[in-house]
């Protein structure tokens, strides 16, 4: 009876509620008395598969606020400006109109003007 749907546990939850209330009307019938009740192996695994399903409908429901989290978080992302950063071609072609090697030898041109003067 294992499933990871929210519906089919909630299901699962019902008939177990249903059998251990049928379990304990029958008890209440025999005419035990509340300690009895506690102790009979049929109540006590009624209310493990209760706890159990109740944990997995929790573990559920923290999926489903997680990825609602995550879709609302994306959403906003995708509706922010995005900033421009300047790519790498942009710069280079800026800052190097000349390539290193015409600017060396600009360079070097300069410097033996300068020695000849």
């Amino acid at each position: 009876m294992a499933s990871k749907a929210k519906a089919a546990r909630l299901e699962q939850r019902h008939y177990w509620d249903e059998q251990l209330e049928q379990r304990l009307s029958l008890l209440k019938e025999k005419g035990l008395d509340a300690d009895a009740v506690s102790r009979d192996s049929m109540v006590r695994k009624l209310r493990a598969k209760i706890r159990e399903t109740g944990q997995r409908l929790r573990a559920i429901e923290g999926k489903e606020k997680k990825a609602e989290e995550m879709a609302r978080i994306k959403a906003e992302k995708l509706a922010a400006p995005k900033k421009e950063k300047p790519s790498k071609k942009k710069v280079v072609e800026e800052q190097a109109a000349e390539s290193k090697r015409q600017q060396k030898k600009k360079k070097k041109k300069e410097g033996q003007n300068k020695e000849s003067e």
